[in-house]
């Protein structure tokens, strides 16, 4: 019955309206998560959007859940779902819902997972099946260290070269204390690049 009451759940939750953007938000343990909350709202102020976020379970320790107004999804609910065949996959229902996957922030484990093809937990997975004629856009963040390691570059580059977008990391003064590069790009920066993709008209 528990199994049930799920499945009716996110068949609600993710139920389309016409002429709705949706976008997913894939979010990972960067101490840049902390900004997730801002980033929701104001993808919520853009005419016609929708939003869901799926979280790492490292992306959870930097941020509260309660200041995120929109559903979000993480490993728990990818198994808790899934009790038989019948029943449908989280990651798979998520790929079909949006329209446009967005990970703010992409850390330096995540980044190197997608551009091996790892697909280990519920955000992963997302992206391993994601349709590549929608946007996939991502947002780097890590310390300048490791942003200057040179498998950074190829890790990068291997993203783009499927078709992903890059939103630069930016030099600031880092949480750590370091100053450089590595700081992911400002939501104001996220949110313009998000409205390039609401004024494309649709592909039929």
């Amino acid at each position: 019955m528990q199994t049930e009451n799920l499945v009716s759940s996110l068949q609600t939750d993710l139920l389309k309206s016409s002429g709705t953007f949706c976008i997913l938000v894939g979010v990972t343990g960067s101490v840049a998560a902390l900004k997730l909350p801002v980033l929701i709202s104001q993808l919520l102020q853009l005419p016609s959007v929708d939003a869901r976020v799926v979280t790492t379970e490292h992306a959870k320790h930097f941020y509260d859940p309660a200041e995120v107004s929109v559903k979000i999804y993480s490993e728990k609910d990818e198994w808790e779902l899934w009790t038989q065949r019948s029943d449908p996959v989280l990651h798979i229902e998520l790929r079909r819902w949006a329209d446009l996957l967005i990970i703010a922030p992409l850390d330096a484990n995540t980044l190197g997972k997608i551009a091996s093809g790892i697909c280990d937990n519920i955000l992963t997975c997302v992206v391993r099946a994601w349709d590549i004629s929608r946007p996939l856009v991502f947002c780097p963040a890590m310390n300048t260290a490791m942003w200057q390691h040179p498998i950074t570059a190829q890790q990068v580059s291997r993203l783009k070269e499927f078709g992903y977008v890059e939103i630069p990391c930016i030099t600031k003064k880092l949480v750590c204390g370091d100053e450089g590069k590595g700081a992911m790009a400002e939501v104001s920066t996220i949110i313009s690049v998000v409205k390039q993709y609401l004024q494309k008209p649709e592909q039929t």
